[in-house]
């Protein structure tokens, strides 16, 4: 296949900086480095003729020749010259096992370079639990009991993998370095050690509990308190009780996600609530009293006055959502007040309305009202 020109690989004009170039390749490296693209040929491919590509244009003696008379003019130069200053601080864009990858290549081979990739205490993962609580729950606080599986340190060897206090050997595979490197062409992988799994040591009696991995899954019921006012989707920290940690590693936390019900009656805005009650035209029209029923069935007289709106809300102070962290303050309770016509009158009815209609004036051609009145 023929080659490519060499500014086309990495997508940059011939007048490209530097720092240019070598963002260009940083790029084209992290998207198709074999570490991320395992027994993919073409990403191998376009890996090598990146590098390649590279090695010529930041060397500018290669570059100046490359310019003057294309491939002929770098052929018969040398192998790879990688240079290692221009990768400061590289490594992190791959993190992990990536690293180990430009150790081989700019300088960390032979001995010198990164450490190897032997693993100590690790902290366990975080875990997640969904709960469903009511509306009422929510809103004043409640105490569930929930049950849930995780990774805790075995008993049987105290989270050591070891049988009977039987120790631990230093790996004969990879000589205790947790790696083992996978060359391929002019470039190397280091890749955790098959043989111990990166940990640098096997176990010369597993535990035949938890069969060397020094943890084994429990179940495990806690109670969990809800305090009054949380929100929906918000989640309980509780410490410690996810999986624990390998190698005797500390434990991950548990993080206890909250989901509300829908109420009847009721909808939440912060902590406001919000509902809305059926009136009569006669009650907005004349007014009236009326007994609502709070969140915590108190019941509070409200007074309508005559000539009130249709849809107006109204507000009862204090009777909300308990603030989360408010130390006893709470949100406010509206009321929306709401027609509710007659589906059904009978003749006398339909008479009054009539006379009522005629006195007033109504007709069949209203006068729009301007919105900002509304």
């Amino acid at each position: 296949m023929a080659k490519r020109d060499y500014y086309e690989v990495l997508g940059v004009e011939k007048s490209a900086t530097p720092e240019e170039i070598k963002k260009a390749y940083r790029k084209l490296a992290v998207k198709y480095h074999p570490d991320r693209n395992q027994d993919n040929a073409e990403a191998e491919v376009k890996f090598k003729e990146a590098t390649e590509s590279y090695e010529v244009l930041s060397d500018a003696q290669k570059k100046q020749a490359y310019d003057q008379y294309g491939f002929a003019g770098v052929d018969g130069m040398g192998g790879p010259s990688f240079n290692a200053s221009a990768f400061s601080g590289f490594e992190d864009l791959f993190g992990g096992d990536f690293s180990s990858v430009f150790d081989s290549f700019f300088g960390g081979g032979g001995g010198g370079g990164r450490r190897g990739g032997r693993r100590g205490p690790a902290r366990g993962a975080d875990l997640r639990y969904d709960m469903e609580i009511d509306f009422h729950s929510a809103v004043f606080g409640t105490e569930r009991e929930i049950e849930f599986a995780h990774h805790a340190h075995c008993k049987s060897c105290g989270g050591s993998g070891a049988k009977d206090g039987s120790g631990k050997k230093s790996c004969g595979t990879c000589g205790g370095a947790g790696q083992v490197r996978r060359s391929s062409g002019f470039f190397s992988i280091a890749q955790p050690c098959p043989t111990c799994g990166g940990e640098g040591v096997i176990i010369e009696n597993p535990c035949t509990s938890c069969r060397g991995k020094g943890l084994s899954r429990e179940n495990v019921k806690l109670k969990v308190k809800v305090p009054e006012g949380i929100a929906p989707g918000k989640k309980i920290r509780l410490g410690g009780q996810g999986d624990a940690g390998a190698q005797g590693g500390p434990s991950g936390d548990l993080y206890v996600y909250i989901h509300i019900k829908d109420h009847d009656h009721y909808e939440r805005n912060g902590n406001d609530i919000y509902c809305v009650i059926p009136v009569s035209i006669t009650q907005l029209s004349l007014g009236a009293d009326v007994v609502v029923k709070t969140l915590d069935d108190k019941k509070i007289k409200l007074k309508i006055a005559g000539g009130t709106e249709n849809g107006k809300l109204l507000r009862i102070k204090g009777e909300g959502v308990p603030h989360i962290h408010g130390n006893g303050r709470r949100g406010d309770m509206y009321v929306k007040l709401q027609v509710q016509i007659p589906k059904k009158l009978n003749s006398k009815e339909k008479e009054i309305l009539k006379q009522f209609a005629e006195k007033h004036g109504e007709d069949d051609q209203p006068t729009p009202i301007r919105l900002r009145d509304l």
